[in-house]
């Protein structure tokens, strides 16, 4: 196991923080908590401090990415946590199957995605990552691995999915895929004018299973958009001659962004300015078409590094979720409140949650889910986003902890009804609270 003290920072450049210690085992059979208050970091794709930890070491699973068993003709398969998303989908989408949750980035652990229970475009219709968990291998605080699934262990597997890896730490997980055709989507966009009929279409049930919406939030209305629905498509989309490469995607040009420069190159009129065009772009492509998978589900993960474009300060990229009775008012409330104070959205996008699972931290709701890309300007926008909590908690809704940097106690108690019913378990696993982050002591979790 290798050791090393380095800067952390989080996927979006806020915050940046220095460890007591990072550790990198380099076999699974070297994974184990030490002394030190640890956390386990995969990839580092999470937007707040959920993978940070000032006082204590951080636990690298990158390594750790080994396929251990796969049935190809069930789709069941069993992985080492640290392995990531588009490790998984280069093995599996040639054999004919995916991953049944998908987030909007690849490059992601598939313990970090457990670990955050990570969602989808299609949740309103299959639900979250942890659903379709089988069993996992936790590795708890005294370095004892236990196996635990819906139905073994229940309460400690569901304390898991979505715990923010404040349980121990994610070894082994299998999981169920989902059997496709071929690699590629049939897409469908459709032009909105009001966050009234953006909400109305994105909860229509119809033949797409996944739906997404892009709000041009620079640009009056705030709230026009362009959903973008999509479906894995059907062999008989393709010609004879076609069909012969479903299953092979093109691979993509990569820009990459090396440096964090010490200023933005984005600028709320370029971003403006380009939101016209992108919507123009959208808008145009008024019938169905085919596009590989990757592009429709990862469209940003063509530029590597593009957090870098934010420049020093970095970016917060605040994701709440509303239940339906009151999204419309919300949302409208949180989108004005943030143009009122002159904090410009560089990217927004809504999406249609189905219903909670078991897991009591888990983030999705029934009802929509918003996100908002707000550069950091000054101090004052985590002032307005103290206010866009309360109107979040006003509605019944939640923020999502794996986005989260800066939430305090009192809102994170308001919104997750069922925390004491996870710190049960905690307290129960890891009475010492050997499992700690950034995240969970700025929040006072497990203590």
């Amino acid at each position: 196991m290798s050791w090393r003290r380095k800067c952390q920072s989080s996927f979006n450049g806020y915050p940046i923080e220095q460890p007591e210690c990072v550790s990198r085992p380099e076999s699974y059979a070297e994974l184990k908590p030490s002394q030190l208050i640890s956390i386990a970091r995969g990839s580092g794709g999470s937007y707040g401090d959920a993978a940070l930890n000032a006082q204590g070491e951080i636990i690298l699973t990158n390594r750790l990415d080994r396929f251990l068993e796969f049935d190809i003709h069930k789709g069941i398969l069993s992985v080492e946590s640290g392995i990531s998303l588009a490790k998984i989908l280069d093995l599996i989408v040639k054999q004919g199957w995916f991953l049944p949750v998908m987030p909007g980035t690849a490059d992601v652990s598939l313990g970090g995605c457990i670990a955050a229970d990570i969602h989808g475009k299609n949740h309103w219709y299959a639900g979250s990552i942890g659903q379709y968990i089988l069993n996992l291998q936790l590795i708890t605080a005294t370095g004892t691995r236990i196996n635990c699934s819906p139905k073994v262990m229940p309460e400690l597997f569901w304390a898991t999915i979505g715990g923010m890896g404040l349980t121990g730490i994610i070894g082994i997980a299998t999981l169920q895929l989902k059997r496709i055709k071929t690699a590629y989507m049939k897409v469908q966009h459709q032009v909105t004018h009001n966050l009234k009929q953006i909400l109305e279409n994105l909860g229509q049930g119809d033949e797409f299973e996944y739906s997404v919406a892009w709000l041009d939030s620079l640009n009056r209305p705030f709230s026009h958009g362009v959903i973008m629905k999509a479906k894995h498509a059907d062999m008989l989309e393709f010609s004879t001659a076609q069909q012969k490469k479903v299953f092979s995607t093109p691979k993509r040009s990569i820009f990459n962004c090396p440096y964090l420069l010490p200023f933005s190159l984005l600028h709320p009129i370029s971003i403006k300015l380009f939101n016209k065009i992108y919507y123009y772009h959208l808008a145009r492509k008024n019938r169905t078409f085919l596009q590989t998978y990757d592009d429709y589900f990862f469209p940003l993960d063509r530029i590597k590094n593009w957090p870098r474009l934010y420049g020093k300060k970095g970016f917060i990229q605040y994701q709440c979720a509303i239940p339906t009775k009151f999204s419309h008012s919300a949302i409208n409330d949180i989108l004005e409140t943030l143009h009122k104070h002159k904090h410009p959205i560089y990217l927004a996008v809504l999406k249609r949650f189905g219903q909670e699972n078991l897991a009591p931290l888990s983030f999705p709701l029934s009802g929509f889910t918003l996100a908002l890309d707000i550069p950091i300007s000054s101090n004052k926008l985590f002032n307005c986003l103290d206010i866009l909590d309360e109107i979040v908690i006003h509605a019944g809704g939640r923020v999502y902890l794996a986005k989260d940097a800066r939430l305090k106690p009192k809102a994170f108690r308001d919104m997750y009804k069922r925390y004491p019913e996870w710190l049960a378990i905690k307290q129960h696993w890891d009475p010492h609270n050997r499992f700690s982050s950034s995240l969970s002591r700025r929040l006072n979790l497990g203590g």
